[in-house]
């Protein structure tokens, strides 16, 4: 059976328990019984936070009535997983634990159905197999689609071909520091620990502990992210559960700045008040894109690379966006700002996209605009949930010899800044088929039936008129 079945098959399970409320709960019960799998797996028994008689291992196959199954993981399993004892070398990997527990919760009622849903997870998941941690990317890939359908409200997660598209185009070094400051469920970070793996074989391993960074503030993505990096290497996580301006940017110090910064930050969000308190009133935006573009600016070490996704809002956006696109313009290099095609969000959105490509030390002499193209196997036809974007439909050629063509031109800076910082550039050569909905046939074909109409309009007022 195919993971995304598995899933399916023991979300089947999980809506039979009168406990679960809805997907978002369905989610989070799958998400840490999966994450206790995983770690009894990987972890060394030796040296493990987790006491003897709470390891999954021992309590999953322990001989429990349906009730006492319930009652161990309500009063004995979260209560000691959320103050485990200190152990010897595990402290950090304890606290982790103790944070992934704080915020998760056991909603099944039926003792019954969980030992149903831990057969299906003992049967179809083995994680001690270095081969099968790779699987996680595919289970957690199938618990999105889920997760879209609970409308998590302004965030949509991020397409792998897209991370690592911009991971591969900024093309990080060993020890330099990664952050995503909105990280989700760990994709960018994750593919960053591929690159870097496979571009430094043996050398990336020992120095990727301190510098694979990460800020989430919502618990279920938290603890995927958590779970994936973990299976990507990384003992201890270093994945802080916070909102991204839980520090002043006044309070930012040099030790708190990094060299890279890949994201996709949440479109459409609001702020608290609190959090407007501590921007500049200039750029006092309640936009959760704008106070992230401000956020990454300042936390970049001078000579760092950002590698951000934005909506076509920022682009052509005025007041407040005006602003921070001419600190953006005139402090920093935005050297190139892809284009993506409709679809590549979707399901979760629609909105068009862009990535921007920034360095931090020179002013911006001129922008290259690239936009990707739909493949012409598409006819015309958007991204969509069936046909996602894929890695090499982008052209990785053009960006080490960039030559202006019919998908590439550049815009000097001084032209941006006579246009009041509008980023909206559109493509100066006139093409139908690039990025339309309609092939040029749907077009004319509606040219004709939109002519007809009026045709039958100026029908009807010629009888109004003279008959």
């Amino acid at each position: 059976m195919s993971l995304s079945r598995t899933v399916k098959s023991i979300q089947d399970i999980l809506r039979k328990d009168s406990g679960l409320d809805g997907d978002p709960q369905r989610i989070s019960q799958l998400v840490w019984m999966l994450f206790l799998k995983m770690f009894d797996d990987t972890e060394d028994s030796n040296k493990t936070p987790i006491p003897e008689k709470i390891k999954w291992r021992i309590w999953t196959k322990a001989d429990l009535t349906d009730d006492e199954l319930i009652n161990f993981v309500n009063n004995t399993l979260f209560p000691t997983l959320r103050a485990l004892p200190d152990v010897i070398g595990q402290v950090p990997r304890a606290k982790l634990i103790e944070e992934i527990f704080s915020n998760s919760h056991n909603y099944m009622t039926s003792g019954s159905l969980m030992k149903q849903v831990i057969k299906r997870l003992d049967t179809d998941f083995n994680f001690k197999d270095a081969e099968n941690r790779h699987l996680f990317n595919d289970i957690y890939e199938t618990i999105l689609k889920d997760i879209q359908n609970s409308r998590y409200s302004g965030e949509y997660y991020t397409p792998r071909p897209v991370t690592q598209f911009i991971v591969d185009r900024i093309s990080p070094k060993v020890g330099q520091k990664i952050l995503d400051p909105a990280c989700g469920t760990g994709g960018f970070l994750s593919s960053a620990i591929d690159f870097l793996n496979n571009k430094y074989p043996g050398k990336a391993e020992g120095v990727l502990q301190k510098s694979i960074l990460g800020i989430e503030k919502k618990s279920l993505p938290y603890m995927l992210c958590v779970t994936n990096l973990m299976l990507h290497g990384i003992e201890v996580p270093n994945i802080l559960k916070a909102n991204a301006f839980h520090k002043s940017l006044k309070a930012i110090k040099d030790e708190d700045r990094v060299d890279v910064i890949l994201t996709n930050p949440p479109f459409g969000g609001v702020e608290e008040e609190n959090v407007l308190k501590e921007f500049a009133k200039d750029v006092h935006s309640k936009e959760t894109a704008d106070l992230f573009i401000l956020l990454i600016m300042e936390m970049l070490k001078p000579g760092g690379k950002a590698g951000v996704v934005l909506p076509d809002g920022f682009l052509f956006g005025t007041g407040i966006k005006t602003k921070i696109k001419e600190k953006l313009i005139r402090e920093f290099n935005l050297h190139t700002i892809v284009r993506l095609p409709r679809g590549v969000f979707a399901p979760y959105t629609d909105i068009n996209t862009n990535v921007l490509f920034f360095d931090k030390g020179n002013a911006t002499e001129k922008i290259w605009y690239y936009e990707h193209p739909l493949p012409a196997s598409r006819k015309g036809k958007p991204y969509n949930k069936s046909n996602p974007i894929q890695l090499d439909e982008f052209d990785l050629k053009w960006w080490s010899n960039r030559v202006e063509n019919e998908l590439a031109w550049f815009v000097p800076a001084e032209t941006i800044i006579k246009n009041n910082f509008n980023l909206d550039v559109k493509n100066p050569i006139k093409r139908v088929d690039i990025d339309d909905k309609q092939s040029a046939k749907d077009i004319f074909e509606q040219i004709v039936k939109n002519q007809e109409n009026i045709n039958t309009i100026f029908d009807s007022i010629q009888k109004e008129l003279f008959s």
